[in-house]
């Protein structure tokens, strides 16, 4: 008998599918839920779709810990006038963390997500990007273990969103949440300016000022901008005016135009390698955030926690508290987060 699989069940077509797939693969499965405080699907709902696909189905309270591990973090990266990426948190820490630790006390073998990224076991666990090159997540999952890692499950790995879909529909799956998610799952319906300041960050008007030190407006807080934006800024000039640095200790914002967004390499910290560290220097293709096309690079060593990044062209809007992931062909070797830009 093929050994019992736990899967996280949110309520989406792709938790929904992956559900079918392994079903048709024989495995018993074990479903899981998990409250975060921030849900957009009520427990009659996800315990009637449970029912209907014919899984057991354990719901589990982990707002104190979300809270705690994600919520606080994200405050805390934009309190020091940094974007977060609050879903390379979240893996390591809750989903194949807290929510595997609950799969295994169940008896499970594995912990199956509706991630599209693939795990290449041989005599370690290689992790790969998505077959689907639009929706590939393989950039949220690269700060998993590789104990993380042999527990995981990705059976969407070698699918395509189109496909998945597909599968939904004929096999008559329908999910709660019938669009895809495209923001942060704990900030819905505000900005995230709204949701910080919920959180207890106070806003701090400051002045807007140019490259060359020319004030030209006001800021209401350096917490609702982030490199690259373009929006809010509000100071008419012959082309539009993009976010180019965050000062916090100033309290000012610091606006260009879109050639002062280009930066040759950065620095990045808290380095994770997911099997044995590169020899360096090591040539690569690096992903400064989730819908960045991976740039060739070349990463040098600083310490054994820090490098430098160096682009072989200038990246456009690299951003400090954003990951900066690092890939070998298909394959994620590492990743660590961005500290500082240099142009």
């Amino acid at each position: 008998m093929k050994p019992l699989i736990a899967i996280a069940l949110s309520g989406g077509v792709d938790s929904l599918v992956a559900v079918h797939l392994l079903k048709e693969q024989g495995y018993p499965l074990v479903g899981i839920h998990f409250l975060t405080g921030y849900d957009h699907a009520d427990t009659a709902q996800i315990r009637l779709m449970a029912a209907q696909i014919g899984i057991d189905l354990e719901i589990t309270d982990i707002r104190k810990e979300f809270d705690e591990k994600v919520v606080a973090y994200f405050t805390q990266t934009y309190l020091e006038c940094r974007t977060p990426n609050p879903c390379l948190i979240c893996n390591p820490m809750i989903k194949f963390k807290t929510i595997a630790d609950i799969a295994k006390k169940l008896g499970a073998a594995h912990l199956a997500t509706g991630h599209y990224a693939r795990i290449i076991r041989t005599e370690t666990c290689h992790l790969h990007k998505g077959l689907d090159s639009l929706k590939d997540q393989s950039y949220f999952l690269a700060f998993l273990s590789q104990e993380q890692l042999s527990y995981a499950c990705f059976p969407l790995g070698n699918m395509t969103k189109q496909s998945v879909k597909k599968i939904a529909e004929e096999k008559g799956l329908m999910p709660i949440h019938k669009t895809e998610s495209q923001d942060i799952c704990f900030i819905r319906g505000k900005s995230y300016g709204e949701f910080l300041e919920e959180q207890g960050l106070k806003a701090e008007p400051g002045t807007t000022v140019t490259t060359d030190g020319k004030i030209i407006g006001k800021h209401q807080g350096l917490h609702r901008f982030t490199i690259g934006q373009r929006k809010g800024i509000n100071c008419p000039a012959s082309e539009p005016y993009y976010v180019v640095k965050i000062d916090r200790t100033d309290n000012r914002l610091i606006v260009g135009f879109k050639k002062d967004l280009l930066s040759a390499e950065c620095k990045v910290a808290k380095i994770h390698w997911i099997n044995e560290k590169p020899d360096f220097p090591a040539e690569v293709h690096t992903r400064v955030r989730y819908r960045h096309h991976a740039a060739p690079s070349v990463i040098l060593p600083l310490d054994e926690t820090r490098v430098i990044v160096r682009f072989d062209v200038p990246q456009e809007a690299v951003t400090p508290g954003q990951g900066a992931v690092f890939y070998c062909g298909d394959e994620v070797i590492g990743g660590g987060f961005i500290e500082e830009v240099y142009a």
